[in-house]
C-alpha cells in the first residue's frame, strides 16, 4: 500500500522549498515595463541583494539558473588564454572550470577530492608558485552541492593575501546563499554567483552576479564578453530594460520582493542562517546515529566543514537508491539523488544521496523527513542504529 497520497515534499537541494506567499505575489497580471512600480521593485530587489550578500557591491540580475551564471562569470572576467585556479571539492566545482575551459580559459585545477575542505595552505603555495602571475582568478565554490562540502572563504581570501598575489576571488555560492553565513565585504569576495531558487525561494530562472569594483575594473579588459552576458549595462543601466538585456522577468521579481522581504525583515539574516545550521546538525545526527549499524555514513566527516544547506550521506549496497525509490513511492518524500560520487552503471552508483534543508523549511519539516527515512529503512530491512529519529529530535529541542 502506498502512503504517497496527500502533499509531496521535495527535500532535493533546489528548487526548494517556495513559500506560499511568493508564489501568490507571483500570480498576478503582467506590469508596465516601462515605467512606473516595477521600476521602483526593481530598484528595491537590487538594493536587497546587497543586503542578503553583506555586500556594498554592484549586483547584475540574469535570466538564468546557476549554470548562466558561471558563464556571465568567464564571459566578464576572462580573455581567452588567460588562467584561473579552480579549487575543486566536487562536482560542480568541476562544472564551473570546464565552463571556463569550454570558453578558451586554461584551467589549472587543484582537486581537494569528494570528503574534505579546500587546504588554504595548498591554495597559498600554487599562488606563490605563479610568480609571473598568470592566474587571474581563483575559482571557490562555497558549497558544493553535491558533496554537501563548505569551504573557508574567508581562510582561502587570506591565502591570496599571504601570497601577495592580485588574482580576483570569485566565489560560487549558489547552494549557500541565505543558509550559510556569507559576508562579501568582510571576506574580500570580488565576485559571487547566486540564484533564486534555493536559499532565496523563488522559482528557477534568475540568477545573480555580485562584482567588486576591483572586478568592475578587470572587466573592461575582457574580450570573452557578448552582448547578453556582458555585465556592464546590467550594473549600471542607463534604460530600465538594460537591466535585463531585455524584458524583465516581472513576476520573478515579485516573487523576489516577497522573498527578501521574509528573509531580511521579518525573520532576519543570523536567525535565517541560525535556522539552517539548527536543522543541519538535526539531519547529522539522525545520520550519525543510524550509522552505529551498517553501512550508513555522512560524506563530510567534520562538521566545521559541513553545509548548512543540505546534507550528503552514503548507505551501502544500494540503499540509498532503494531508499529513495521506497520514500517516493510509499510516504511521497522526494530525497536528492548522489551527484559525481560515483560513476553511473557502477557497483556503488546506487549507494549516495542528498537531503536538503534550505530555504522555507523548518522543525517539523526536516524531522518529517528524516521519520519517513527511518520509516524506509526498517521497511526495507537496511541495517541502522536505533535512535536516529530521538537523536534529531533532541537537537531540535536544545536549539528551539
Amino acid at each position: 500500500m502506498s502512503l504517497a497520497h496527500g502533499r509531496s515534499y521535495l527535500a532535493i537541494p533546489g528548487p526548494s522549498v517556495m513559500p506560499e506567499r511568493v508564489l501568490a505575489a507571483m500570480h498576478r497580471s503582467a506590469p508596465n515595463i516601462y515605467e512606473g512600480d516595477l521600476v521602483d521593485l526593481t530598484a528595491q530587489v537590487v538594493a536587497d541583494l546587497r543586503r542578503v550578500a553583506m555586500s556594498t557591491s554592484h549586483v547584475a540580475i540574469y535570466i538564468t539558473n546557476g549554470h548562466g551564471t558561471w558563464e556571465a562569470s568567464v564571459a566578464n572576467l576572462f580573455s581567452r588564454g588567460d588562467k584561473v585556479l579552480s579549487l575543486q571539492t566536487g562536482r560542480f566545482g568541476q562544472g564551473w572550470a570546464a565552463h571556463a575551459a569550454a570558453m578558451g580559459v586554461t584551467v589549472e585545477a587543484l582537486d581537494f577530492g569528494l570528503k574534505t575542505p579546500v587546504d588554504p595552505a595548498r591554495v597559498e603555495a600554487a599562488l606563490r608558485a605563479d610568480r609571473g602571475h598568470e592566474i587571474k582568478v581563483v575559482f571557490l565554490t562555497h558549497v558544493d552541492t553535491a558533496t554537501s562540502i563548505r569551504n573557508d572563504v574567508a581562510a582561502v581570501r587570506a591565502a591570496l593575501d599571504a601570497a601577495g598575489h592580485p588574482a580576483l576571488l570569485a566565489v560560487d555560492c549558489i547552494a549557500s546563499l541565505a543558509c550559510d553565513e556569507f559576508r562579501f565585504d568582510d571576506w574580500g569576495v570580488d565576485v559571487m554567483l547566486a540564484a533564486s531558487q534555493k536559499g532565496l525561494m523563488v522559482p528557477p530562472g534568475l540568477g545573480f552576479v555580485w562584482v567588486s569594483d576591483k572586478a568592475v575594473a578587470a572587466a573592461h579588459k575582457a574580450d570573452l564578453r557578448t552582448p547578453y552576458w556582458d555585465w556592464g549595462p546590467r550594473l549600471a543601466p542607463e534604460f530600465y530594460y538594460q537591466h535585463f538585456c531585455g524584458t524583465a522577468p516581472t513576476h520573478h521579481l515579485f516573487g523576489m520582493a516577497e522573498s527578501l522581504k521574509m528573509i531580511l525583515d521579518e525573520e532576519g539574516l543570523a536567525q535565517v542562517w541560525a535556522r539552517h545550521r539548527a536543522l543541519a546538525r538535526a539531519v547529522a545526527a539522525a545520520f550519525e546515529t543510524w550509522g552505529e549499524a551498517g553501512e550508513i555514513a555522512l560524506n563530510v566527516a567534520d562538521p566545521a566543514s559541513r553545509a548548512a544547506s543540505v546534507t550528503a550521506a552514503r548507505i551501502g549496497n544500494g540503499g540509498a537508491q532503494r531508499l529513495r525509490t521506497w520514500c517516493e513511492q510509499s510516504a511521497g518524500v522526494t530525497l536528492g539523488i548522489g551527484l559525481g560520487m560515483a560513476e553511473p552503471g557502477s557497483a556503488t552508483a546506487g549507494d549516495f544521496l542528498r537531503v536538503a534543508h534550505m530555504g522555507h523549511v523548518n522543525a517539523h519539516m526536516t524531522l518529517g523527513v528524516l521519520a519517513v527515512m527511518e520509516a524506509g529503512m526498517q521497511a526495507l530491512a537496511i541495517p541502522h542504529g536505533a535512535g536516529g529519529i530521538q537523536a534529531a529530535a533532541a537537537v531540535i529541542a536544545a536549539e528551539a
